[in-house]
């Protein structure tokens, strides 16, 4: 695994000096990668890890796990592709098991995410069943504890 990926996927706020300190190689060198790596479509995009718990009315998040048929030739693409197209769809994953698809949803209310799985989601042509689960609280995000055990008095245990 390239190192530099790895670090800037843990913070993309490090900087070209910090990264060149860390992995021993000059500043111009680790800005000519970064820039590849942006142009080549291997970073595509920077953001911040959020705690939305702690942000009034930042509504609702689902993980919806669907059954799908695949098309003959095609796969699993062109439904993912579809769904990949609506807003409210942050995330959409091909997985190994149980269900074909995972996606990862949001929404302003509990209601708004269930009448997206109802009308949207489960009508589409090609979708068996749906499993859909509201995320109630984050605990650890992308590596980045949310939550802070010291604060309520507890103490991590390991």
């Amino acid at each position: 695994m390239d190192k530099l990926l790895r670090l800037l996927s843990e913070n993309s706020n490090y900087t070209t000096a910090q990264l060149s300190m860390m992995l021993g190689e000059p500043e111009e060198a680790i800005e000519a990668r970064i820039r590849e790596y942006e142009n080549n479509g291997v970073i595509r995009g920077y953001q911040a890890v959020v705690n939305w718990d702690d942000v009034p009315d930042a509504g609702v998040m689902a993980i919806i796990e669907l059954k799908v048929a695949p098309q003959m030739q095609k796969g699993f693409d062109d439904i993912a592709e579809k769904i990949m197209q609506y807003d409210e769809v942050e995330c959409v994953y091909l997985m190994a098991g149980a269900y074909d698809l995972l996606l990862i949803v949001n929404g302003r209310t509990i209601q708004e995410v269930s009448s997206f799985v109802a009308k949207r989601l489960a009508a589409m042509h090609g979708i068996l069943s749906t499993a859909t689960h509201f995320m109630l609280k984050r605990y650890k995000e992308d590596g980045v504890p949310l939550v802070d055990t010291k604060k309520d008095g507890r103490e991590m245990i390991v």
